[in-house]
Protein backbone atom coordinates (compact mmCIF):
# COMPACT_ATOMS: atom_id res chain seq x y z
CA UNK A 1 0.00 0.00 0.00
CA UNK A 2 1.39 3.45 -0.91
CA UNK A 3 0.85 6.50 1.13
CA UNK A 4 0.14 9.47 -0.50
CA UNK A 5 1.90 13.02 0.49
CA UNK A 6 0.07 16.19 -1.38
CA UNK A 7 1.50 19.57 -1.05
CA UNK A 8 0.50 22.79 -3.16
CA UNK A 9 -1.20 20.03 -5.16
CA UNK A 10 1.49 18.04 -6.33
CA UNK A 11 1.28 14.43 -4.98
CA UNK A 12 4.08 12.22 -3.63
CA UNK A 13 3.34 8.47 -3.18
CA UNK A 14 5.11 7.03 -0.43
CA UNK A 15 6.00 2.80 -1.38
CA UNK A 16 6.17 0.74 1.00
CA UNK A 17 10.17 1.20 1.98
CA UNK A 18 9.68 4.26 2.57
CA UNK A 19 6.89 3.67 5.09
CA UNK A 20 9.24 1.34 6.84
CA UNK A 21 11.99 3.72 7.12
CA UNK A 22 8.71 5.80 8.42
CA UNK A 23 8.13 3.37 11.04
CA UNK A 24 12.04 3.03 12.08
CA UNK A 25 12.07 7.04 12.43
CA UNK A 26 8.80 7.21 14.20
CA UNK A 27 10.32 4.88 16.88
CA UNK A 28 13.51 6.13 17.14
CA UNK A 29 11.81 9.51 17.93
CA UNK A 30 10.18 8.02 20.44
CA UNK A 31 7.56 11.13 21.22
CA UNK A 32 10.56 13.35 21.33
CA UNK A 33 10.54 15.56 18.46
CA UNK A 34 13.03 17.52 19.53
CA UNK A 35 15.53 14.66 18.56
CA UNK A 36 15.15 15.81 14.99
CA UNK A 37 18.26 17.83 13.48
CA UNK A 38 19.85 18.77 10.21
CA UNK A 39 23.10 17.14 10.20
CA UNK A 40 26.23 18.81 7.51
CA UNK A 41 29.60 18.28 7.22
CA UNK A 42 30.37 20.84 9.53
CA UNK A 43 27.73 20.20 12.29
CA UNK A 44 24.21 19.37 13.51
CA UNK A 45 21.79 22.05 13.55
CA UNK A 46 18.45 21.00 15.91
CA UNK A 47 14.89 21.61 14.36
CA UNK A 48 12.84 24.78 15.72
CA UNK A 49 10.36 23.01 18.22
CA UNK A 50 7.19 23.90 16.33
CA UNK A 51 9.16 22.38 12.88
CA UNK A 52 10.19 19.73 14.60
CA UNK A 53 6.60 18.56 16.03
CA UNK A 54 4.98 18.86 12.21
CA UNK A 55 7.57 16.90 11.09
CA UNK A 56 7.42 13.97 13.56
CA UNK A 57 3.59 14.04 13.22
CA UNK A 58 4.17 13.80 9.51
CA UNK A 59 6.39 10.99 10.20
CA UNK A 60 3.78 9.57 12.68
CA UNK A 61 1.17 9.62 9.90
CA UNK A 62 3.36 8.04 7.19
CA UNK A 63 4.31 5.07 9.52
CA UNK A 64 0.62 4.21 9.77
CA UNK A 65 -0.05 4.64 6.01
CA UNK A 66 -2.11 7.99 6.25
CA UNK A 67 -2.36 10.48 3.91
CA UNK A 68 -0.74 14.12 4.59
CA UNK A 69 -1.96 16.96 3.19
CA UNK A 70 0.89 20.31 3.23
CA UNK A 71 -0.64 24.02 2.71
CA UNK A 72 -0.11 27.37 3.59
CA UNK A 73 -2.32 30.37 4.25
CA UNK A 74 -1.18 33.95 3.84
CA UNK A 75 -1.60 36.44 6.82
CA UNK A 76 -4.89 37.87 6.03
CA UNK A 77 -7.85 35.87 5.03
CA UNK A 78 -10.71 36.42 2.99
CA UNK A 79 -14.26 35.68 4.70
CA UNK A 80 -14.79 32.47 2.66
CA UNK A 81 -11.06 30.86 3.52
CA UNK A 82 -11.66 32.36 7.03
CA UNK A 83 -14.84 30.42 7.05
CA UNK A 84 -13.76 27.63 5.40
CA UNK A 85 -10.85 27.32 7.97
CA UNK A 86 -13.33 27.50 10.71
CA UNK A 87 -15.76 24.34 9.11
CA UNK A 88 -18.82 27.37 9.13
CA UNK A 89 -20.60 28.63 6.37
CA UNK A 90 -19.85 32.20 5.37
CA UNK A 91 -22.98 33.67 6.86
CA UNK A 92 -22.02 32.08 10.06
CA UNK A 93 -18.80 34.01 9.75
CA UNK A 94 -20.57 37.62 8.80
CA UNK A 95 -22.83 36.85 12.16
CA UNK A 96 -19.61 36.28 14.46
CA UNK A 97 -17.95 39.17 12.79
CA UNK A 98 -20.86 41.25 13.10
CA UNK A 99 -21.13 39.86 16.49
CA UNK A 100 -17.71 40.41 17.83
CA UNK A 101 -17.23 36.95 18.40
CA UNK A 102 -13.77 37.07 16.13
CA UNK A 103 -12.10 39.99 15.02
CA UNK A 104 -11.52 41.40 11.52
CA UNK A 105 -11.07 44.91 9.66
CA UNK A 106 -12.25 46.25 6.57
CA UNK A 107 -10.40 46.29 2.65
CA UNK A 108 -12.75 48.31 0.85
CA UNK A 109 -16.11 47.22 1.21
CA UNK A 110 -14.57 43.53 2.33
CA UNK A 111 -14.11 42.23 5.98
CA UNK A 112 -10.21 40.39 5.75
CA UNK A 113 -9.49 38.57 9.37
CA UNK A 114 -6.16 37.76 10.82
CA UNK A 115 -4.71 34.37 9.85
CA UNK A 116 -3.93 34.46 14.17
CA UNK A 117 -7.09 35.39 14.97
CA UNK A 118 -8.84 32.98 12.89
CA UNK A 119 -6.19 29.93 14.60
CA UNK A 120 -6.65 31.42 18.25
CA UNK A 121 -10.61 31.13 17.77
CA UNK A 122 -10.27 27.72 16.35
CA UNK A 123 -8.36 26.76 19.14
CA UNK A 124 -10.79 28.25 22.36
CA UNK A 125 -13.35 26.64 20.08
CA UNK A 126 -12.30 23.53 20.24
CA UNK A 127 -11.28 23.83 23.91
CA UNK A 128 -14.52 24.43 24.90
CA UNK A 129 -16.11 21.58 23.15
CA UNK A 130 -13.55 19.28 24.81
CA UNK A 131 -13.92 20.63 28.41
CA UNK A 132 -18.27 20.66 27.56
CA UNK A 133 -17.17 16.91 26.75
CA UNK A 134 -15.51 16.32 29.33
CA UNK A 135 -18.10 17.40 31.64
CA UNK A 136 -20.87 15.22 29.74
CA UNK A 137 -18.81 12.65 30.49
CA UNK A 138 -18.42 13.02 34.25
CA UNK A 139 -21.90 13.62 34.36
CA UNK A 140 -22.91 10.09 32.47
CA UNK A 141 -19.97 8.38 35.24
CA UNK A 142 -21.85 10.39 37.98
CA UNK A 143 -25.35 9.07 36.80
CA UNK A 144 -23.32 5.10 35.67
CA UNK A 145 -22.40 4.94 39.38
CA UNK A 146 -26.42 5.95 41.11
Amino acid sequence: MATELVSQGKSLLVEAKERRQATELFAALAGHPERLAVESEERSVGLPPELARILATVVEVMARGGSVTIGSLPEELTTTVAAEQLGVSRPTLMKMIQTGEIPSHRKGTHHRLKLTDVLAFKRARIERQRKAFDELRALEEELDEN
